[in-house]
């Protein structure tokens, strides 16, 4: 049965105070360095008549970012609304292209008007929060900062054949400015989001995608584009945005495609994208001669939560159980919801016999341990509750080398739930008998 404790505490108003020392540090670390070498540069430059062409220059990037967030804003808008999920900024375009065109310094301050035009017109209203910005900044700074030291804007002129310099130096230069860039903003953020993950980090996550970087690579071309328009004739720049427009649509169509895979209470996988991902881990672990485990889940006596708390309580546990069932196995391990309180994990990579079984038994009984260790916090009009003595029964199925289905696995995982039912609850099975490796 489930618990109830009044009188939670109330979330902080400030945020990043619940960091970790050694995040704060790096968050300040970051934010401090790129301050101080902003203005260290900015404090070289000689006044005279091409500073006021640099100033210029820099207030058109700044400008023609500031132009691109407003055509882009009504799609990010739509995208918000219907697919739920973060912005996702282009602004690379603006900010790389400043880093191959202007001093460091000048180039810093472009990316600091782009991201606070950013943060007044999107990420604010979309409610994140400001430190997270800042320190995103901070990176994009150092990033461009660090390209524009490698790249001097004869290398620019020399990949556009203007000039007496080698096309093939200007082009390889331009390369290894675009692999700066993306690597110092890429190591930044992963080092932030491992310092902060309470778990193992998972780098596959950290460092992102196939799709993310050939995103990045679009936006680093362009922005090569666009610092050669500006060079050779400056309103071509403007040939740039209609580009970015179709981009920033892409990422809209992606987005709403990954959202269509996902719960919309659990943020897990729906049961049609779970049995795509287990189709395709099931067939992996065939070539490699290995074994899976498919894990069935349910949570024990979720009614008497939707029942004794109502429906809003009850959505929060589910997405508490979902987040637990997230942190307690591995990245590849696809995990989603069959609908209701019943939810579906695949264990991949698993050895061959009595040790894949017992290893899969294991995680089963490691998540239903961190189920029922649980309290899960719900705001009310009369203060908050908190949720606990939650529990979950588990049916566990291991292939066994006889080339198991899928539908043969779940069958047996739901034989093996049934079974943890019938013994009381807040149990593991495992098999169509649903027994208890070492028992």
């Amino acid at each position: 049965m489930t618990g109830i404790r009044s009188g939670a505490p109330e979330r902080p108003r400030w945020p990043f105070r619940g960091l970790p020392a050694r995040v704060l540090a790096v968050l300040v670390l970051v934010e401090l360095t790129a301050v101080v070498l902003v203005v260290t540069d900015l404090a070289r430059l000689p006044w005279n008549r091409d500073t006021g062409l640099l100033a210029l220059g820099a207030l058109g990037l700044a400008a023609l970012g500031a132009v691109h967030t407003e055509l882009a804003t009504g799609i990010e808008r739509v995208r918000r609304r219907v697919a739920h999920v973060s912005y996702f900024d282009l602004s690379t375009v603006w900010t790389f292209a400043a880093a191959l065109l202007l001093p460091p310094g000048v180039a810093g301050l472009v990316v600091v008007a782009v991201y606070g035009h950013l943060w007044w017109r999107v990420w604010r209203p979309a409610g994140a929060q400001l430190y997270r910005h800042a320190y995103t900044t901070a990176t994009v700074v150092l990033a461009a900062m660090a390209a524009s030291v490698l790249v001097p804007s004869e290398s620019l002129t020399a990949a556009a054949g203007v000039g007496g310099g080698s096309q093939v130096v200007g082009y390889l230069s331009l390369l290894l400015a675009m692999a700066v860039y993306g690597l110092v903003n890429q190591l930044l953020v992963a080092t932030a989001l491992a310092l902060s993950s309470p778990h193992r980090p998972d780098w596959r996550r950290l460092v992102g995608d196939w799709d993310d970087h050939v995103l990045e690579g679009a936006t680093l071309c362009l922005a090569v584009l666009a610092a050669l328009a500006v060079q050779r004739q400056v309103l071509l720049v403007l040939l740039v945005l209609p580009p970015l427009l179709v981009l920033h649509r892409a990422v809209l169509i992606r987005q709403l495609e990954e959202r269509a895979n996902t719960d919309a209470k659990t943020n897990l996988l729906t049961a049609v994208a779970w049995r795509g991902r287990a189709h395709r881990a099931l067939a992996r672990a065939r070539r490699q001669r290995g074994a899976v485990a498919v894990l069935i889940l349910d949570l024990d006596h979720f009614k008497a939560v939707n029942d004794g708390y109502g429906h809003l309580a009850g959505d929060e546990v589910l997405s508490a159980v979902a987040g637990t069932l997230k942190a307690q196995v591995r990245e590849v391990d696809p995990v989603g919801r069959f609908g209701g309180e019943e939810f579906v994990v695949l264990l991949a990579g698993l050895p061959v016999g009595p040790e894949g079984r017992e290893l899969a038994h294991n995680a089963a009984e490691r998540i239903r341990r961190t189920v029922r260790s649980l309290a899960v916090h719900v705001d009310g009009p009369g203060g908050g509750i908190t949720i606990c003595d939650l529990s979950v029964s588990v049916g566990v199925a291991v292939t066994g080398g006889d080339d198991e289905s899928l539908d043969e696995l779940l069958q047996v995982a739901d034989h093996a739930l049934y079974a943890a039912k019938r013994a009381g609850r807040d149990q593991v099975r495992t098999g169509r008998d649903g027994s208890v490796p070492g028992r």
